[in-house]
């Protein structure tokens, strides 16, 4: 049994902000803190755990020291550690891409393809992101719009709320619109393939490179596979709702009036990435408090657990 707070890697993107910095209290000496990687044992960008006896191990070097009964049998299906989740501040418009499925991924890039999911933690009135396309299209239409810089005519524009989410499949176009932020819960995949990046030049001002062959081959020419709706069930003292739950991850969104009494079984770990409030989290004789932005890992098998305290978190586990 052990429950730790993570510390996250940062990424200082072009299209970034300071949200996450001024807002959420992240320690970070970027200019732009575009991404932190909540909950990471990708190569790019590993966290640490950030108190107890094992604090400064990484949270792999944590897995491989305590063997992978932590992350529970349900996670006996990966060859390595299945997803990655993110808090991103999109100051400005993130590039048109897409990500590969598993089998291309492993082919082509060695490494897992990218299935996700997108909670707004917040977004400005108005904000937008773009979630496939409008209607179907044909390999030579999609082409022919990416050569002649006309393919945001036939992409599907959204309008955003806080609390809204999308489900984006592996081969599904799509952008975060400027003044979003969100959680992304991701597979443990860094591979992306820009289509369409406004022409923006990076830190070496020349044009970002673009995938566009990559793209061609796994784009699905059509609109998003959106997860259907699901209800918020009520609780003692909390509620929660599930957002999404694929072959890789399922992840909740649980409100707290009061207090929360949740269990880590044998067969996931539990993570928990607070987004409003200050939990006190209490499982056996162990205890953390944790904030606004922060992230808690629990280990499968842990049990029971509280959490007390007015807050909202996303809850994230393998099924």
């Amino acid at each position: 049994m052990a429950i730790f707070k993570l510390s996250p890697a940062f990424k200082d993107y072009i299209w970034g902000g300071t949200r996450l910095r001024d807002e959420y209290g992240k320690k970070c000496d970027l200019d732009k803190v575009a991404e932190s990687w909540e909950l990471s044992c990708h190569k790019d960008g590993p966290s640490v755990i950030a108190d107890g006896e094992d604090k400064g191990l990484t949270l792999e070097e944590y897995i491989e020291k305590n063997g992978r009964g932590v992350l529970g049998k349900n996670c006996d299906r990966f060859e390595s550690f299945p997803i990655l989740i993110k808090l991103i501040d999109a100051k400005d418009n993130l590039s048109v891409q897409v990500h590969p499925d598993n089998e291309y991924a492993q082919r082509v890039e060695g490494e897992y393809g990218k299935t996700e999911m997108w909670y707004v933690v917040d977004c400005d009135e108005g904000a937008e992101l773009r979630y496939g396309f409008k209607h179907e299209i044909s390999k030579e239409e999609f082409a022919e719009r990416i050569m002649n810089n006309t393919l945001l005519e036939v992409t599907n524009n959204v309008p955003v709320h806080k609390g809204d989410v999308f489900f984006i499949r592996s081969g599904t176009l799509h952008a975060i619109g400027k003044g979003i932020l969100i959680a992304e819960i991701q597979q443990n995949s860094n591979t992306t393939y820009r289509i369409y990046d406004y022409g923006r030049v990076g830190k070496d001002g020349k044009p970002r490179e673009l995938h566009i062959e990559k793209a061609k081959d796994v784009t699905k020419l059509a609109p998003a596979e959106q997860y259907p709706e699901t209800p918020v069930e009520q609780k003692d003292g909390y509620d929660i709702k599930l957002l999404a739950k694929c072959e890789y991850f399922t992840t909740y969104r649980v409100n707290v009036q009061q207090k929360a009494v949740l269990t880590a079984d044998e067969g996931s770990f539990n993570s928990i990435l607070v987004l409003e409030g200050e939990p006190e989290i209490t499982c056996g004789d162990e205890k953390v408090t944790a904030v606004k932005g922060e992230s808690v890992f629990i280990t499968a098998g842990s049990g029971e657990y509280t959490v007390d305290g007015k807050c909202t978190f996303v809850l994230t586990k393998i099924d």
